[in-house]
């Protein structure tokens, strides 16, 4: 059966892999499986054909068979369930994997995207000075939790896991910030995802949507 995926016709971030869509591209060039993608503008994403797919008009969804999904942490779990390469054969490790897919969407990810809504959304707001210091305090004690847990390792746990995958990605919004190099193990961490084949097919099929049309 075919997989196809959604994806913004045009994305807000110009093709920079930060559109939610990159972490579902990721996973399944992870595994191996072929992929076809459905491109949706802003008005489309709030038409009732894809609010059948996705009730609160977002991307990406996941369309297989008679399944659907949305939510990329619920399509990337499916995915490395279903197909070998992005979870370990052991129980315990598998299961420790699943965890960090949950830490990265609902630990790591919040106040990450707090900092982005402040920045983009709030930067004009009177009282943006104020509540700055406090969101980025919140996001450098997360980033001080996860350094200190993932030390001098390569991984969060063992082998490249799918919990990997979703935290890299996750980190990756904070790349325009500059906090990532006040954690240099981070940093590295975040460019040995970037680093794999697997992401950079992702990558360059979100960016070649976006690039400006030639001539």
């Amino acid at each position: 059966m075919t997989i196809t995926i959604t994806a913004f016709e045009r994305s807000p971030d110009g093709g920079k892999g930060l559109a939610r869509d990159t972490r579902v591209r990721w996973a399944l060039e992870e595994v191996g499986q072929p992929y076809e993608v459905r491109l949706v503008s802003f008005g489309a994403m709030k038409e009732p054909a894809h609010l059948a797919l996705h009730p609160f008009g977002q991307i990406p969804t996941y369309e297989e068979g008679d399944l659907g999904l949305f939510e990329t942490g619920a399509i990337v779990f499916h995915i490395a369930e279903h197909h070998a390469g992005l979870l370990p054969d052991d129980a315990n490790a598998r299961a420790r994997a699943i965890t960090w897919i949950f830490a990265a969407l609902s630990t790591v990810e919040p106040p990450i995207l707090e900092l982005m809504t402040a920045t983009i959304f709030e930067g004009d707001k009177p009282w943006t000075a104020q509540r700055m210091p406090l969101v980025l305090d919140r996001v450098r004690d997360r980033l001080g939790q996860l350094s200190a847990r993932l030390g001098d390792a390569d991984w969060l746990d063992g082998a490249f896991s799918t919990g990997d995958l979703m935290m890299v990605s996750v980190l990756l919004r904070l790349r325009a910030s500059g906090l990532l190099d006040e954690y240099p193990n981070l940093s590295a961490y975040v460019a040995r995802g970037e680093a794999r084949p697997a992401y950079k097919r992702a990558f360059d099929a979100q960016l070649a949507v976006n690039k400006p049309p030639a001539g």
